[in-house]
């Protein structure tokens, strides 16, 4: 096994990084990946055997230099912690600068630079530490998972309706897959000192259209129930989210409602090599469980 892989990602245990992982070893073999992972001993069965894993923590900074050790090229998928993100994202950059890391790819917000979604606050800044680090720096403004919305399907099935306050904003979203093969291809190939990918589906869909592809295939009445932003939030709570992830959600719909979610540019499809996955596709999948 290498000891010092030429490309690393961290964050590499969540559902994003782990097809990262997968499809840089199609790649480039398994020999030349880093997966960094705040649990080694716990994430160890994630990955294609070869593949070499480094404690990395992006609250530690004092892991991230041994983490970094050797990498040429480096994928920064964002943290979920909304709210302390920046200061994460600036030890892995800072972190980065002293290990000699000479690419950066990171995994930001579609239109980051003009979106009005809240979580794009923190992406900005992210991508201000970036330019200010000198390195050659890729970002990925990846759109809408369709899995963010195919979450939904069961309570829909089981009230016939999707709820959101998205109105008829059209939704350029992709499958998570088309996101990690667009990361991957682009931690490889990229050669710009700097490079902006816009990234979003081929398709757009509102969710009108969204609920009646739900119905269709599971022959089950469902509807688009459209609410008001405030509304929408209190809903999520009385389903029992979360307070921050409730106000998050109905601030994206929102913001989908303004177009903070489409594009139609078509960068992910030619990044990928291949049309994105259809959200039709992405619903069948979820129906099948």
């Amino acid at each position: 096994m290498s000891t010092n892989p030429r490309y690393a990602v961290t964050g590499a245990s969540g559902q994003l990084g782990r097809l990262v992982i997968a499809d840089l070893v199609r790649r480039v073999g398994a020999e030349a990946v880093a997966a960094i992972v705040r649990d080694p001993a716990r994430s160890a069965k994630l990955f294609p055997e070869g593949v070499t894993i480094r404690e990395g923590d992006y609250e530690r900074p004092e892991t991230l230099d041994a983490a970094f050790a050797g990498v040429e090229r480096l994928l920064l998928i964002s943290s979920n912690a909304v709210g302390s993100r920046t200061g994460q994202h600036r030890n892995v950059v800072e972190a980065a600068k002293r290990a000699g890391v000479e690419r950066i790819a990171y995994t930001s917000l579609l239109h980051a630079d003009r979106s009005t979604l809240g979580l794009a606050e923190e992406h900005r800044d992210t991508e201000a530490a970036l330019a200010a680090s000198g390195l050659a720096v890729t970002l990925l403004r990846n759109g809408w998972y369709t899995e963010n919305y195919a979450a939904s399907i069961p309570p829909a099935l089981e009230h016939g309706a999707l709820m959101g306050s998205a109105d008829g904003g059209r939704i350029a979203s992709a499958a998570r897959a088309d996101y990690a093969e667009a990361a991957a291809a682009a931690l490889v190939d990229d050669t710009e000192p700097r490079r902006v990918y816009e990234l979003a589906g081929d398709e757009a869909y509102t969710l009108t259209e969204f609920a009646a592809e739900i119905s269709r295939q599971s022959g089950k009445a469902v509807a688009y129930a459209d609410m008001p932003e405030a509304e929408y939030r209190a809903a999520l709570k009385s389903a029992g989210l979360p307070e921050g992830v409730a106000a998050m959600l109905a601030d994206s719909d929102a913001g989908a409602a303004k177009g903070d979610l489409f594009d139609d540019r078509h960068e992910l499809s030619r990044l990928i090599g291949r049309p994105t996955t259809p959200f039709a596709a992405t619903i069948e999948a979820a129906l099948k469980g």
